[in-house]
Parts: structure tokens; sequence; C-alpha cells
């Protein structure tokens, strides 16, 4: 049969209070075009701390702290503000953003139809973590249920078990040759997918991201971001992290088993946001990845014609005491970037205020 083509993936704060250095706004577009990139940030070693939105103006407001984030509109790919964005951590169950668009973009460019059965692969009892529908060995769930828990849910059974029905498909299909372990097979097609997406610092070692087994994964703010980018670019995964509820079905030697999964995403239908997704493990801390969108600005040009500018932004955080009321402060405060710098004419003072995309 030869090699089969499987992928291209080409394409196309409010207020914030910085602990022991004053930073000025400007300074908060610092490049994170690699880890490797000089930062003012990371010479100052500072804790950023965002007010909970709940109530700004209240007496003794929440604060969180932050590890790492980054502010991206999501069509111009403008970096609106950033810390740390480019420094390689563990994002948990971030990770599961790449798990589903490798499932996705497979299941379309083979036809495969997302209702068709997977079973439970042994594998999975070495994994840990979440397992709300007490999955067992050897049970069936369809592609498109397993695609529910491992998004909205964030099960990691599910994405162990998504990993292991595509990994041998591709397995007989030939694809790259790695050897015989289909989940092994997956994460391979995870890493080229961040390759190509221009995800330079990030290494997935297994489709759920736990990160107590074996080689320890890491990927970053930025590299998040770019790979999120490229998801909601597909209107199915954009579908599936949406949902606040789904019911799912499980097959098992009893008969079907129903379980309602309820989305992980506190966040979700505040303020636009319609995405993303949640990771939490020991050593990565709290995260969080949104997307939100807003009425797009319509204005009369002079010549007498419409000028249409979308708006949708992608905020992700690392290692965040409180990851929702920093991504809500951070998605606030992008949006008075963003228009702010539409206002102005769009002005480019440098290259690196804007995320690099895919490799040609």
């Amino acid at each position: 049969m030869g090699k089969f083509p499987f992928i291209s993936w080409n394409q196309p704060e409010v207020a914030l209070i910085v602990r022991q250095a004053k930073i000025s706004s400007n300074t908060m577009m610092t490049s994170i075009a690699s880890s490797k990139a000089a930062s003012v940030f990371s010479s100052l070693s500072f804790l950023l701390t965002v007010f909970s939105m709940a109530d700004p103006q209240r007496p003794g407001a929440q604060q969180s702290t932050v590890d790492a984030f980054i502010v991206v509109d999501f069509h111009s790919r403008k970096i609106l503000s950033s810390h740390e964005a480019g420094t390689r951590r563990q994002v948990a169950s971030l990770t599961k953003i790449v798990t589903a668009m490798v499932v996705l973009d497979w299941a379309e460019l083979t036809r495969a139809d997302l209702g068709e059965l997977a079973i439970v692969p042994d594998s999975a009892l070495l994994i840990g973590g979440p397992n709300r529908m007490k999955l067992r060995p050897g049970e069936r769930i369809s592609l498109r249920d397993a695609l529910y828990c491992a998004l909205i849910g964030s099960d990691n059974w599910a994405a162990e078990t998504l990993a292991d029905h595509v990994g041998r498909n591709l397995l007989v299909r030939g694809n790259s040759g790695v050897g015989t372990n289909p989940v092994a097979e997956f994460v391979n097609q995870m890493n080229t997918l961040a390759d190509r997406q221009g995800a330079q610092d990030s290494l997935f070692t297994n489709p759920h991201g736990m990160d107590h087994m074996d080689k320890v994964p890491y990927s970053c703010a930025a590299d998040i971001a770019r790979l999120a980018i490229y998801a909601l670019g597909k209107s199915s995964f954009t579908f599936f992290c949406s949902q606040k509820e789904r019911w799912v079905s499980v097959h098992g030697g009893a008969g079907v088993r129903q379980f309602m999964i309820k989305n992980t995403n506190k966040l979700l239908g505040q303020d636009g946001i319609d995405g993303l997704k949640t990771g939490l493990t020991r050593r990565a801390g709290p995260c969080l990845a949104i997307s939100a969108d807003r009425k797009a600005i319509v204005e009369e040009l002079p010549d007498g014609r419409t000028r249409v500018t979308p708006r949708r932004l992608v905020v992700v955080v690392l290692g965040a005491s409180d990851r929702f009321s920093a991504a809500r402060s951070l998605l606030i405060g992008g949006w008075d970037k963003f228009d702010g710098w539409n206002a102005g004419g769009r002005q480019v003072l440098n290259p690196l205020e804007f995320l690099s995309g895919a490799k040609d």
C-alpha cells in the first residue's frame, strides 16, 4: 500500500500587578519566538498577580498567581500580552487538544465514522487520574463519545482509547514504521502535528497529559496557543469543546451504560467563551486554554467599501493558582488591547509581536 499521506497540518488584563518590578505595557509584548529568546520577564523573576474579575473593585478581592500565560488574537496572531510564554512546562490535559486534532484530522482524511466503536485497551490501566465512567479494558465506546469524554470531561482513559484505536489503523496503513505499539504511533503523529504548526518547544509522550510516567512531556503557553489556533480552525473541534454536557454510552459485558459528562471549563458560556480545555496535574498545576469571540467590527471606508474585522482571542494560562479568574482577567484586558491596536491602525513595530505559525 506504501506510505499513507496522513495529515498535511499546514493551514493557514484587566489590572495586572507585578511583584518586585514595574513593567510597562509595551514590555508585555516580549518576544516568545523560542524558549531561548531574551526576555525581560525571565531576568526579573517575578510572580504575576491577576485580580479576580468577579468584582475587581471589591475590597479584599481574590488574586491568583500565574507561572506563564499568553493572550493572542486568533485571526492576526498578534500577541497582546505574555509572560514566560516560551518556557517549557508541563501542560497536563491541555495535551488533549492535540489528541483530539489527530483523531479529527485522521477521521476526515480516511472518512472514518466517528460512530464506530473503539475498545478500551489494557494500557489504560497504567495511567491513573480521572476515570469517571469507570471504564474497564475490553469495553467499547464510540470515537465520538470518547472525544466528548476526553475534551469536555478530561477523561484519560478515553484519550488512551482514542490513541489506541487510531494508532492501530495507522500501523495497518504503514504510516511511519515506529514499531507495533499503536499508542506510540499515535503520539508520533501528535508530535508531527506540533512540529508542523511551529510548536518547537513541545514534546508529547502520551495522549492524555499525565506527567508521572516514564519520559515527562512538556510544552509551553505559546505552543499551546499555536495548537489551539490550529484546532479552532476545525468546526468539529469547536463543536466538541463548546458543549456544556453530553450523554455518552459505554458498551460492556452487562450491556450499555450511560453517563452524563459535564464540561470542566467553568467559564464556558461567559463573556463569549466557547472553549477550550482545562488541565491539572501536580507538576503542571492548574492550567487552562480558552477562546472567546465578540461581534465583528464593521466600518464604512471613505471609498464606500465596508471593512469587517472579526474578533476572537485565545488565552492560555499555565500554573495558575486560580486559572479561571486569571484567564478571564487576561481575556478582558486582551479585548482592550486588541481594540486599541485595531483603532490605532494595527501598527506593526516588530514582527515578533506576532505568534509564528505553521511551517511552509
